[in-house]
């Protein structure tokens, strides 16, 4: 008797997951640090577009092809088109891309964690803010971040070995609607400062100089970052995605609400940093030098920093989740592994990735490959080279291997009668997200010139 595969329970258990996944450090601390150093508004107007033409396209591609074949992300690609089996390297690039991710993710996972105990503790003792030595001294520790990341690491894994709907839909229900709401109040505090326009217009009023094409692809690799894109993620739950569930809305409200926290968590942050004199283009430190300074001025601002990371800690494990059942879902099904042995040889793994990248930024700060560090490395790769890489595969497996009825068939699900958007998404996932996707790359490496 073959046993059930687990899947999401509802429509709403399939769409907070996916949102989850898609939420995370990449809205709160990528999203912002990436805008302040390539010049505000141009970088997120050039992102939103990234997300509209190629993004929401991908998106649908990836949750269609994973409830089409009912696999995981290496058994979806092996096995989509017959006779072609060579697309399974997808699949593995995924899977690569997710134990990638988490080596330095993680470790930005455990700063967010390590902060709501700083200040908290801070606020307990009448310290006054963490500084910018205080986090020098986390992110280039030995132990400390260490520690941190391996407890991190060791909490999620335990929310995905309970499984999809007891631990990974229950989970997501629970923290998405508590991350809006205290992103909400963050921002309602910061728009109230004085100066903070100056950081709306940052956010809002585009400079087009600005722009170049390392920045435009910086842009798009974000968007495949943030919505999860080319990395097994989506594939892995569209697997999960019952048939109720209509693809394309699905999808458009996944990316809405994605773009949605993204611009939320810059209003957070510019107005407040504008507000203050600091810096916006301090790069990844940017979340942890600047937040406790600026909330530390305000009435409560102990409460609202202890609730800004708080809110970062929520965004960072649904992610998390996400990323880690990709290579779960895999050693479950090709190896036939019990989830909670697949979950341990997972967390393992990329505790032993993630070990050189969180040490990059301190004692080994000197070993580098190709002028970079491990942490730097694996962000530079995953987002720059495999995410777009996959998601024009994902892109031609779609809109040139399918057959266009097959295709369109899984989109429409259960709906009755011809949608005319689904031919529109249809034409942009075959012809428009693919050219866009190769233009791109070809600028970001200096074809067209400068």
């Amino acid at each position: 008797m073959t046993k059930q595969r687990d899947g999401f329970a509802s429509s709403l258990g399939a769409f907070t997951a996916t949102v989850a996944s898609a939420v995370g450090l990449g809205n709160i601390w990528k999203f912002p640090y990436l805008a302040g150093v390539n010049g505000g508004a141009a970088f997120v107007l050039t992102y939103l577009l990234a997300v509209a033409l190629v993004g929401l396209p991908i998106l649908v591609a990836e949750h269609a092809i994973g409830r089409k074949m009912r696999k995981d992300a290496v058994a979806s690609y092996a096995t989509v088109v017959p006779r072609e089996g060579f697309w399974v390297l997808i699949g593995y690039a995924g899977v690569v891309a997710a134990f990638l991710i988490m080596a330095f993710y993680s470790d930005v996972a455990g700063w967010v964690f390590s902060y709501i105990v700083k200040s908290f503790m801070a606020a307990f003792r009448g310290t006054g803010p963490l500084s910018a030595q205080d986090f020098a001294a986390l992110a280039s520790g030995t132990w400390e971040p260490l520690i941190w990341q391996i407890g991190v690491v060791v909490f999620v894994s335990l929310i995905v070995a309970a499984g999809v709907s007891k631990g990974i839909e229950a989970a997501t229900k629970l923290t998405m609607p508590i991350l809006l709401a205290l992103l909400l109040l963050c921002d309602i505090r910061a728009l109230t400062l004085p100066g903070a326009f100056k950081g709306v217009t940052f956010l809002f009023a585009p400079d087009f100089s600005k722009l170049s094409g390392t920045v435009i692809l910086s842009a798009l690799g974000l968007a495949f970052f943030k919505l999860s894109l080319g990395m097994g993620t989506m594939t892995t739950y569209g697997s999960y995605m019952p048939e109720s569930v209509r693809l394309v809305p699905n999808a458009g409200r996944v990316a809405l609400a994605d773009t949605l926290v993204s611009i939320l968590a810059g209003l957070a942050i510019f107005p407040a940093v504008f507000a203050f004199g600091f810096e916006p283009a301090s790069g990844p430190s940017l979340l942890f030098i600047s937040i406790p300074a600026v909330f530390s001025k305000m009435p409560f601002g102990n409460f609202f920093t202890v609730l800004f990371f708080l809110l970062s800690a929520l965004a960072a494990t649904g992610a998390m989740i996400s990323l880690i059942e990709v290579p779960v879902a895999w050693l479950s099904g090709k190896m036939k592994l019990p989830r909670p042995k697949a979950v341990i040889i997972t967390a393992l793994g990329i505790i032993v990735l993630g070990i050189p990248a969180t040490l990059s930024l301190g004692p080994w700060k000197e070993v580098q490959l190709f002028k970079m560090g491990f942490f730097d490395l694996f962000d530079y790769i995953q987002q720059n080279l495999l995410l777009p890489l996959g998601g024009l595969a994902i892109a031609i497996v779609a809109g040139w291997r399918l057959r266009k009825s097959d295709f369109l068939n899984e989109l429409a699900g259960q709906e009755k009668g011809k949608k005319w958007y689904l031919t529109l998404v249809y034409i942009f996932i075959k012809y428009i997200s693919p050219a866009l996707i190769v233009l791109v790359f070809l600028n970001g490496f200096g074809v067209f010139g400068k």
